[in-house]
C-alpha cells in the first residue's frame, strides 16, 4: 500500500520499528511514509471521543489506539473525497527488479 498523500511504495523493512505510519481517513487505513509524516496537517480522522488521530480499521471498526473507543467504520462523519495518489509509471520495472533480486536472476 502506497503512502496515501505522495504514492511513494514501501521498501523491504529493516530490523526494528517501521518508520512509517498508519492512520485512519475517511474510514479508510492509510499508509503514511516518513516524509509526508513532517507535514502539520495530515487530514487524518480523529477520535470522537478523546480527539487522537491514533486510529486503526478493521473488519469495518475504527477503533481508537489511544483510548479504546470503538465505532463502526462510517459514523465518522461526511464522506471525503478520498484520491489514491497516481501509480508509478515505473512500476513495473520495479516489480521486476525486486523479482530478479529475490529470485536470483541476472
Amino acid at each position: 500500500m502506497p503512502c496515501y498523500r505522495c504514492g511513494a511504495r514501501q521498501t523491504d523493512p529493516v530490523r526494528g520499528a517501521s518508520p512509517w505510519r498508519r492512520g485512519v481517513r475517511s474510514d479508510v487505513q492509510v499508509l503514511i511514509c516518513p516524509g509526508c509524516q513532517r507535514a502539520h496537517d495530515l487530514e487524518l480522522d480523529g477520535c470522537s471521543s478523546c480527539g487522537s488521530t491514533s486510529l486503526v480499521c478493521r473488519l469495518g471498526e475504527v477503533e481508537c489506539r489511544s483510548c479504546g473507543h470503538v465505532r463502526s467504520a462510517g459514523e465518522g462523519g461526511p464522506p471525503y473525497d478520498f484520491r489514491r495518489p497516481s501509480v508509478p509509471a515505473d512500476l513495473a520495472a520495479e516489480v521486476e527488479a525486486a523479482l530478479s533480486r529475490v529470485l536470483g536472476r541476472s
